[in-house]
């Protein structure tokens, strides 16, 4: 009788491990274990409206933009709002930045640029730091997935960023990136957001 309850008790032990080893996969925390059903690190090219605020020391500027980007091919930001900024448009394509302000109709091409590989409110730009940072991490809960990671840019004003994806949609909700003294200095808020993977 005792060696039926020792056996019954094994069992027991066993599918209770099994159990809490799933429960512990599910909850993907973690560099690597983002849910299969979110696939952000795919994303071939996206368009999106963006409501972005950046903080100074002084004061605040609110700016509605308008994203396209093609992941190692093209990106382009154009200035929607405010009014008087409306139509300023900067294109980024290999080592060249183009400035156009279709209100003034001027054209404006730099070569060379040395900073055009990070255009710090790129989405693929997030996408490269997070994979190429070992300290990147990961949280998920039911709605969303929250992920963060430390800029390679020399610049303190952009060195933390932390990018927040609808679980449901994969789409992005948000990214708010902060000084070296984790002080927020640009805040995005995504609109409205087609994504091509």
């Amino acid at each position: 009788m005792k060696k039926k309850y020792i056996i019954i008790i094994i069992i027991l032990i066993i599918i209770l491990g099994i159990f809490i080893n799933s429960m512990i996969k599910n909850r993907k925390t973690g560099n690597n274990n983002i849910s299969q059903e979110i696939d952000i690190f795919n994303i071939s090219s996206y368009e999106a409206t963006i409501e972005m605020t950046v903080y100074s020391n002084k004061n605040e500027n609110k700016y509605t933009i308008k994203q396209n980007c093609e992941k190692g091919v093209k990106s382009s930001q154009e200035i929607l709002e405010p009014s008087n900024m409306k139509g300023i448009k900067i294109i980024q394509e290999e080592n060249k930045l183009t400035i156009e302000n279709s209100q003034l109709n001027l054209t404006n091409i730099i070569e060379n640029y040395p900073y055009i590989t990070n255009n710090c409110i790129d989405l693929n730009t997030f996408i490269e730091e997070y994979k190429q940072n070992s300290t990147s991490k990961a949280n998920e809960d039911d709605e969303k997935i929250t992920l963060e990671t430390i800029s390679n840019t020399e610049n303190p004003y952009i060195k933390y960023k932390k990018l927040t994806i609808d679980r449901k949609t994969g789409k992005p909700i948000k990214m708010e990136i902060k000084s070296d003294k984790q002080k927020t200095t640009i805040y995005i808020l995504y609109n409205e957001v087609k994504v091509k993977k």
